[in-house]
C-alpha cells in the first residue's frame, strides 16, 4: 500500500463499482476537464496511484481501465474511492473549488460575508457554503483572486432566517 496522497492534489472524480470481468471501473468525473482520463494520465484512486489505459464515455459516467487492473477482483479493490490528481498547469478560466474553499467572501460593496467552507453540488448552480451556513449561488461570484471571493448578491439574500 502506498502512502496517502499529498495535500496539494485536487479531487477530480469518484469511482463506483467494477464493470465487467476485465478490470474496468465505473467512474464519475466532477470536472469538465476530460483530458484527466487520457491514456497515460496518472490518478490517485483512494491511496493508490494508477495509470489510465483506456476510458470511454458511458453516459453519466466513464468506464476506465487502469494499467495492471486486469480482472474484476482487482477492480473491486478500487471501487467507491475518491479520485485525486495533480493540479493542471493550465487551469483555464473559471472557478475552482480549491481556490474557493477557505477564501474570504465579500460583497462588491465591501461587506464581509465570512469564509467559504465548502462548494455544494446543486443541479441549478453550485453553491458556496459559508461558515455561518449561508448558501450563495456561484452565479453571484464576480471574481476569485488571491483568497478573496467577490460576490454581487441580490438584495435580501442574507436576510433569510
Amino acid at each position: 500500500m502506498q502512502p496517502p496522497p499529498d495535500d496539494h492534489l485536487v479531487e477530480v472524480g469518484r469511482t463506483f463499482r467494477a464493470h465487467g470481468v476485465k478490470g474496468d471501473v465505473a467512474m464519475m468525473l466532477i470536472t469538465d476537464r476530460v483530458e484527466r482520463l487520457q491514456p497515460g494520465s496518472r490518478l490517485c484512486v483512494g491511496s493508490t496511484w494508477l495509470t489510465v489505459a483506456t476510458a470511454r464515455d458511458a453516459g453519466t459516467r466513464w468506464l476506465v481501465h487502469f494499467e495492471g487492473v486486469d480482472d474484476r477482483t482487482v477492480a473491486e479493490r478500487h471501487a467507491n474511492q475518491p479520485v485525486l490528481a495533480e493540479p493542471l498547469a493550465d487551469r483555464g478560466e473559471g472557478l475552482y473549488v480549491d481556490e474557493l474553499v477557505g477564501a474570504r467572501v465579500v460583497g462588491v460593496d465591501g461587506t464581509a460575508h465570512g469564509t467559504c467552507v465548502a462548494v455544494v453540488d446543486n443541479p441549478a448552480h453550485d453553491l458556496l457554503e459559508l461558515a455561518d451556513g449561508s448558501l450563495v449561488p456561484v452565479v453571484f461570484v464576480v471574481s476569485a483572486v488571491d483568497g478573496v471571493v467577490t460576490i454581487d448578491p441580490p438584495e435580501g439574500l442574507f436576510d433569510l432566517d
